[in-house]
Formats: C-alpha cells, sequence, structure tokens
C-alpha cells in the first residue's frame, strides 16, 4: 500500500489523536522496517487533527485523506494526499498536503527556497521551504505516476503552517507557485476557499483506489541521462535535501565571491539517495552560469564512465571529471567548486608520484581537496568503506576543514530512490549485515521490489539472463573470494570463479576490452557485462535494474552472527587488517554489493549453514 493509512476527513477528524499516532508508528514498522520518531509521532498528534478539523469546515468530510502517502519509484512520503473530483471538472482531483509544526521562519540569506528555524540558533541546519517542498512533490508524482500522465487529472500542493501566523514566517509568504501554496493560522479561512476551489465534497474513495493502483513509471537509471543533465539540465527532479544540498552550495558560492568566507557542504546518503544526482546537478547549473566546477572521485570505473558517457556529446566535458590524486598541487581556491562524489573513498595518505620536480605535500588528501575549491563539496556513504586505506567519513572532514577555519553545512540524503525506494529493502540489508541493531528478520514481499533466493548460481543466472533478454539491466556479483587473473593472450577471460560445476569470470581487468566483454569501467552500463561476475571495484557507485550477489566464504552464518573468513578472502588490500577492521569492511563491501538493484535482488551462498539461514529470512525463491 502506497500510504500507511487511509480514512474520510470525517474518520479522520473523529479519531482519537493518540490513538492514530499510534496506529501510524505500527505501520511504519510493519512496513518500514523501523520505529517512528518522536517528531513524527508529535506531528501525527498535533498536525493532523488540525487538517481534519480544516477539511471539515470546509465540507470536505467525504474527501478521501491518504496519510504518510508514499511518492512512486521512492521513499519520499506526502503527510497526506487528499482524493476527490475538481468541483468544475467533474475530474479526478489530488491535493498534496505538506504540514509544518512551525511557529516561526525566516528565509536563509542569500537564498529563495531555504528556511532557518529559531531551533537553529546554530544555523547548521538549514530547511526547504514548504511551499518547494510540495511543488516537488506535485511535480513528481505527475512525473512517476501512470495515472497522472496527462491533462485530465488535476494536481495541486498546500503548506500548511498551523501554528504560525503570517507576521511570524512572513519572508517566507512571497514564494507562491500554481502546483503550492502556503497558508497559515492567519489564513486558515483563505485555505478553507482554496480547498473548496480544488476539490469537491463527493465521496473520493474511488479516486483515492484510482492512484493507489496506478503504475508507477519507472525512474530513469542515472547514467543514461548523465550528459543530458550536466549540458542541458531539466533530466531529473530534486526532492527535499537534495534541493536543500543543491541550494547550500549555491549560496555557499555566492557568498565566496563577496567575501574571504568558505564553507565545506558535507552530503551524506545511502545507496541510490541521490548523491551523484545532485552532484551531476551542480556540474550542469555551476557550468552554465560561468563557474569553474570539477567533479572527483576515488574510483576509477565511477569517472571512466562518466567520462565515456559525456564525451559523447561534449570530449571537453569529459574533462571536468577528476581523481582525488589530481588535486595534490592544485592551486589554493583554484575552483569556485570541487564536487567530491564518493567521498568515503577518499585515502588517509595522499598516494605519491614519480613525476619529476613534483614536491608530495604531506597534507592529507582530504585537507588537499578542501584547499582546492572556495567550496568543496564532500558527498559520502559512511558504510561504503571498503578498504582499510580508506577515511571518508563525516567527522574525517570536519576536523580537516574546522583546521583551516572553514564553516561546515551537513545535509543528510535520508529517503531512499534505488531499490525501487525500498526503505524497507534497505533496512533489511543494513539488519542482516548487523550494521544497525535489531538482527536480521524475515523479508515481507511488497509490491516495489522483489527480493528472492537463488538455489544455485546456475539458477541464479538464467533469470538474470531472463531479465536483460526482457529489456532490463542485470548484472550478478560475488564476494572477492576467488583469485582474478589477467586476461590470456588471445583476450579470452580465465573462468575463476567456479561453485560446483559452475564457472564464470571476473569481470575485465583493466581498461582493455576483450571479445564479448567490455573493459572493467563500463561493465555495470555496457550490455556485455552481463557475461561476466562484477566484484566491488566495478559494481560501487553503479545501478541496473536486477541485481544477483553470491555471498562467498568470506562471510558465512554460524550459530547466532556473521564470520568473517580472512583466508578464504583474495583480495589482497585486506591483507593486514585486524580481525574486527576486516569483518566491518565486508560486511560493507557485501551492503554495497547487495544494494545496486533497482527493481530487485537474487541472493545465493556458496556456504550451506549461510545458505539456509538466507532461506529462512527470505519467503521466495527462483523459480526453477
Amino acid at each position: 500500500m502506497a500510504a500507511l493509512s487511509r480514512m474520510s476527513a470525517r474518520a479522520l477528524e473523529s479519531t482519537d489523536p493518540t490513538y492514530l499516532a499510534e496506529q501510524l508508528a505500527e505501520r511504519s514498522r510493519a512496513v518500514l522496517f523501523r520505529d517512528a520518531q518522536n517528531g513524527e509521532l508529535r506531528a501525527w498528534r498535533n498536525s493532523l487533527p488540525a487538517l481534519a478539523q480544516v477539511l471539515c469546515d470546509a465540507g470536505l468530510q467525504e474527501v478521501e485523506v491518504l496519510l504518510e502517502y508514499k511518492m512512486p519509484m521512492s521513499s519520499l512520503r506526502a503527510d497526506a494526499v487528499l482524493a476527490g473530483t475538481h468541483p468544475d471538472t467533474g475530474k479526478p482531483s489530488y491535493v498534496v498536503v505538506e504540514l509544518k509544526q512551525w511557529s516561526e521562519a525566516r528565509l536563509v540569506p542569500a537564498t529563495t527556497d531555504l528556511c532557518w528555524l529559531p531551533s537553529d540558533r546554530d544555523r547548521e541546519r538549514a530547511h526547504l521551504h514548504p511551499v518547494a517542498q510540495v511543488r516537488r512533490y506535485c511535480e513528481y508524482l505527475r512525473d512517476f505516476t501512470a495515472l497522472l500522465d496527462g491533462a485530465d487529472n488535476h494536481v495541486t500542493g498546500v503548506a500548511y503552517l498551523h501554528n504560525a501566523q503570517d507576521r511570524d514566517v512572513t519572508e517566507l509568504l512571497g514564494m507562491g507557485h500554481e502546483q503550492g501554496q502556503l497558508f497559515t493560522s492567519s489564513s486558515r479561512g483563505e485555505f478553507i476557499r482554496h480547498l473548496q476551489n480544488q476539490i469537491s465534497p463527493l465521496d473520493g474513495a474511488l479516486d483515492a483506489d484510482a492512484l493507489l493502483d496506478s503504475p508507477a513509471i519507472p525512474s530513469r537509471q542515472l547514467m543514461r541521462t548523465a550528459a543530458d543533465e550536466i549540458l542541458d539540465g531539466s533530466n531529473f527532479r530534486l526532492m527535499d535535501e537534495q534541493q536543500v544540498a543543491v541550494s547550500l552550495v549555491k549560496r555557499a558560492v555566492t557568498i565566496s565571491r563577496q567575501s574571504d568566507h568558505k564553507e565545506v557542504i558535507v552530503v551524506s546518503g545511502g545507496p541510490g539517495s541521490g548523491k551523484s544526482l545532485v552532484a551531476l546537478h551542480l556540474m550542469g547549473h555551476l557550468g552554465r552560469n560561468g563557474r569553474s566546477v570539477v567533479h572527483a572521485t576515488g574510483s576509477k570505473s565511477f569517472t571512466s564512465t562518466l567520462r565515456h558517457v559525456v564525451e559523447q556529446k561534449n570530449k571537453g566535458v569529459a574533462k571536468l571529471f577528476r581523481y582525488f590524486l589530481d588535486f595534490r598541487s592544485a592551486e589554493k581556491n583554484g575552483l569556485d567548486v570541487l564536487i567530491c562524489d564518493e567521498a568515503h573513498r577518499i585515502r588517509h595518505h595522499p598516494g605519491t608520484s614519480n613525476s619529476p620536480g613534483v614536491r608530495l605535500s604531506r597534507r592529507s588528501q582530504v585537507a588537499q581537496l578542501i584547499d582546492a575549491a572556495q567550496v568543496p563539496v564532500f558527498l559520502l556513504d559512511k558504510d561504503q568503506v571498503v578498504r582499510p586505506d580508506e577515511m571518508g567519513s563525516p567527522s574525517q572532514i570536519d576536523a580537516a576543514a574546522q583546521a583551516r577555519g572553514c564553516r561546515v553545512r551537513h545535509v543528510n540524503l535520508n529517503e531512499q530512490f534505488r531499490c525501487g525506494g525500498s526503505r524497507a529493502y534497505e533496512q533489511w540489508v543494513l539488519r542482516l549485515l548487523g550494521l544497525v541493531p535489531g538482527g536480521p528478520v524475515r523479508w515481507e514481499p511488497e509490491p516495489n521490489f522483489e527480493l528472492l533466493l537463488a538455489d544455485t548460481p546456475q539458477q541464479m543466472e538464467s533469470y538474470l539472463h531472463a531479465k536483460q533478454e526482457a529489456g532490463s539491466t542485470a548484472r550478478m556479483t560475488a564476494g572477492f573470494c576467488w583469485p582474478w587473473s589477467d586476461p590470456r593472450p588471445d583476450g579470452t577471460l580465465v573462468d575463476d570463479i567456479v561453485i560446483g560445476n559452475w564457472r564464470r569470470s571476473w569481470n575485465v581487468k583493466g581498461e582493455r576490452e576483450v571479445p564479448g566483454g567490455p573493459r572493467s569501467s563500463l561493465w555495470a552500463t555496457e550490455p556485455g557485462g552481463i557475461g561476466q561476475v562484477g566484484c566491488i571495484y566495478t559494481a560501487q557507485g553503479f545501478e541496473y535494474a536486477w541485481n544477483g550477489t553470491i555471498l562467498g566464504p568470506d562471510l558465512v552464518w554460524r550459530g547466532n552472527g556473521w564470520h568473517a573468513s580472512k583466508a578464504a578472502c583474495e583480495d589482497s588490500s585486506l591483507e593486514k587488517t585486524n580481525p574486527e577492521d576486516f569483518l566491518r569492511l565486508i560486511r560493507n563491501r557485501y551492503k554495497v554489493l547487495l544494494t545496486r538493484g533497482l527493481a530487485g535482488s537474487a541472493l545465493f551462498s556458496t556456504d550451506p549453514e549461510t545458505l539456509a539461514k538466507l532461506r529462512a529470512l527470505i519467503p521466495d525463491t527462483i523459480a526453477s
């Protein structure tokens, strides 16, 4: 179900607020595998009754209210969506409602879409303007809902600050939009009239059914539209904290031109939360507006793929995609913006150089990156650190920035777009691997993401090939538990991965192409990649529709927990790690591999006891 609950406005008004909050919290635990936060509980108890009273005073008691409505292909949730018919056309009409308990707010200086609240005394956190937020919800709903892909259905948005009066949010009142209006307790009468103009008092149950049953239009994969986003913009819709991050960077660029003030922006988020989307949007916007901007990563595969995609349209733009090591001797503040994507891959040590005349710096790599631009931007996921020499984390970036007298602003992209927008699957993986408390739980099937268990690698491979042949992208990955050989002299690959009588090769080692296989950096995006098994270094940072992961003997379930075996690992970079760090890095690696799929994932373990544990947690298997 796309909403945690649904009821008429009449039922909403008559339901005890505390009971309603408890029911929504129970649904959150069942659907999202997480407990509701205190702020959510307060909002449900206080804001929903305020909305219900307005609806009933407007004579809209029979309008259907979808509470905590889930945006398609995403885990973003609108506070409420009102479903009914338009009073003039009689066509379906939907009103997206954003409820705020704010009593006071002001705009962040030098921005038009960011707000500060009185509680933000340290000014460390900025909030997206409620109208900008609800407008994006409306646009996103139109973009990704088949029912709304046309002019016959009416979608508008409202933000209701029921605890505020106009005089307390004066700076916010100027932002009006066709798809978004702001109302406060002062303008409650106007809010009632506005709702009466958008939706009729007739029963909205059938219109709610139609919206909930509508197919989602699949989202576009990042790499396929990367070039268009950078060169032209507008391919992706920035939502909530994604837009906050972008607006903070734009503001910091403006301020840096006007003073000696320097800000560092740190954007954290899990798999598919939109970190690279933020990076690509900034690349396009800043470049089109005359700012010097460069994108850098520590991943050869990711940078090479971005260059490959972009240079097909403009070879010059491809030069803007660099590596962290390129900034060892960069001019101080030589760039307006340096976007450090996949920043969890920043190294402890900056590396070496054999070039004559190059003086190696004693600065850490993170310090080098901060020094290279007026506005350094770091995008990272601390749970994707997969090598012992990687150190990228918010706390370490904070320390390096503060040592240089730089202000640091943090943004948490806490919503999930990859894995079909399945926050439940992401949480399931984190609990499975012990990266969050609670222990493994049984997977509860849901409509927007499929999780299956394979009994054999052959079964998994056949399943993924069928998905690819049907027009989707599919890839198989595995833990680094087998040797990775160079190609033979004739260019053919060695079948390093042997499981019973099933044998397959890793993806191509290096940047040479072989018959039937793309070079390493293009394994995730070129069609020939389906023929080889990907490792952590080629899969990290990418996405595809269907994902298969083989858990090798380096991580096995014994008794009541995971045990890691260094002897079963073929990655030489982990040889000198202690047991505790080895277990942490191996679990992080499998977290990365397990969260590459947009539509579904299949799992297999080479270890019988581990496979039995997975069978107890995953109810569905691939049909033979």
